[in-house]
């Protein structure tokens, strides 16, 4: 299978390793050049994964229509917030030349201000795509270094999932298909909130059940605006729900949580983002959920507070006296 990779950041760069360790033939484009030229002379993305040298079947696009034409895949591992511009470019490249290859995006979140969905987003800019997510507890810096992942691919035409799914899995790299694409997208994007939440918990000082407390409900939350958006409730159990939630929240791999371990020592949004040097994609995705929460009038204190603490309207310590001094329910 020939595979183009649009986005040569930490998780392009390891699925990139992943998928040519079957034979595949991939073509990964990264839009600066001095990137693409570190990775093809050093065999190694330095800033992204550093000390994972990259086997002979990756081979660095000079440019972004050598990693999109002529591809059966073309996968998408470009931040949420700039997958229409980036599929707005795809799309015209083949388009042009006429050519239909399975779109696989791994981007996890909701577009700003649209509060769209990626593949409602990819919807809008080339109609009939074959489009698939790939999604669950993975962090690159262990993808890349072959050790054992469980995913899932989620499609609407669960036969495109399956066809994806025999050709990519790997002996370390299993995975599952899903059709349920609303729910596999909302679990891989919600859970960055819950995470960010965790880590400000952490930074304050609190301890394992203040974690444990934010995961589970947490969970609920992202649950609830699941099923409000048409999701099957079971998916949020499953890797894209419950186990992508567990591995965001727990490790320190995840910038989601150590964005939250910044805020929670008192470091502002800001001083956070540059610290960790890379997207942080929960800021946006808070944002995006709480608006969405509100306009489908679903309950999600969780998301709220988090969204407060990142507006600047509550500090941290603030949103755990408000969190825990809510109204008595029942579970």
């Amino acid at each position: 299978m020939e595979i183009g990779i649009i986005g040569a950041g930490s998780w392009g760069t390891a699925l990139a390793q992943t998928f040519s360790c079957n034979d595949h033939h991939v073509y990964i484009y990264a839009r600066r050049k001095e990137q693409r030229d570190e990775i093809r002379i050093t065999g190694e993305n330095k800033k992204y994964l550093p000390g994972v040298t990259l086997t002979d079947n990756i081979h660095v696009a000079s440019d972004i229509r050598k990693a999109v034409l002529d591809r059966e895949v073309v996968l998408m591992a470009v931040p949420t917030q700039n997958f229409r511009k980036s599929y707005e470019e795809v799309s015209a490249i083949l388009n042009e030349c006429g050519q239909d290859p399975i779109i696989l995006n791994v981007a996890k979140g909701i577009e700003k201000g649209s509060h769209l969905l990626l593949s409602d987003v990819a919807s809008q800019v080339r109609e009939n795509t074959r489009y698939a997510v790939l999604s669950g507890p993975s962090h690159a810096e262990e993808v890349g270094r072959f050790k054992p992942t469980t995913v899932a691919v989620a499609s609407e035409d669960i036969e495109l999932a399956q066809y994806l799914q025999k050709h990519l899995m790997t002996g370390r790299f299993r995975i599952y298909a899903n059709d349920d694409l609303v729910g596999v997208q909302l679990g891989g994007a919600l859970k960055n909130i819950i995470a960010l939440g965790a880590g400000i918990s952490d930074g304050i000082g609190f301890g394992d059940n203040a974690r444990a407390a934010l995961m589970t409900r947490g969970l609920v939350e992202i649950t609830r605006l699941g099923v409000a958006m048409g999701a099957k409730p079971e998916t949020f159990s499953g890797l894209t729900g419950l186990g992508d939630l567990i591995v965001t929240c727990d490790s320190y791999h995840s910038r989601n949580r150590r964005c939250g371990i910044l805020l929670g020592e008192g470091k502002s949004v800001e001083e956070a983002r540059e610290e960790i040097g890379m997207v942080v994609e929960s800021i946006t995705t808070t944002q995006a959920a709480y608006e969405l929460a509100k306009s489908l009038n679903v309950e999600m204190p969780i998301t709220e507070a988090i969204y407060k603490i990142i507006r600047g309207e509550i500090k941290p310590v603030e949103a755990v006296d408000i969190l825990m001094g809510r109204d008595r329910k029942n579970e």
